[in-house]
C-alpha cells in the first residue's frame, strides 16, 4: 500500500474521490434498487418520481464539473454512463417489484 505521506495535493484528491465514487455505487447497488424492488407496489410513483429527478440533479452536477476541465469529454461520458447504469437498475427493481407477488417490508 501506498503511504499516504507521500502523496501530493492531486494525488491525494484523486484518491479520495476515488473512494468516494465506490462507497457511493455500491450504496446506491446495495440498499436503494433493493428497497425499490421489495416495496415498489407501496412507492412506485414516488419512487420513480425521485430517481428521475436524481438523474436530472446529477446530470447538472456533471455539467458544472465538467464545463472547466479540459477533459470534460471524460466526464460526460462517465456520468452519462453512471447514469444510464444506475437508471436502469432503479427501472428494473421497479418492474420486478410491481411483478413480484412477494409482500414488501414496509407496512402502512
Amino acid at each position: 500500500m501506498t503511504d499516504l505521506r507521500l502523496m501530493g495535493e492531486e494525488d491525494a484528491q484523486t484518491f479520495m474521490i476515488a473512494a468516494g465514487l465506490v462507497f457511493e455505487i455500491i450504496a446506491a447497488f446495495c440498499s436503494s434498487p433493493q428497497t425499490a424492488e421489495l416495496n415498489a407496489h407501496a412507492r412506485s410513483a414516488t419512487l420513480m418520481k425521485w430517481v428521475v429527478l436524481g438523474l436530472l440533479a446529477s446530470g447538472l452536477f456533471v455539467y458544472i464539473a465538467a464545463v472547466p476541465m479540459k477533459g470534460g469529454t471524460a466526464a460526460f461520458r462517465g456520468g452519462a454512463l453512471a447514469g444510464v447504469i444506475l437508471g436502469m437498475a432503479y427501472f428494473y427493481a421497479n418492474q420486478s417489484g410491481l411483478k413480484s407477488s412477494a409482500p414488501g417490508t414496509e407496512s402502512y
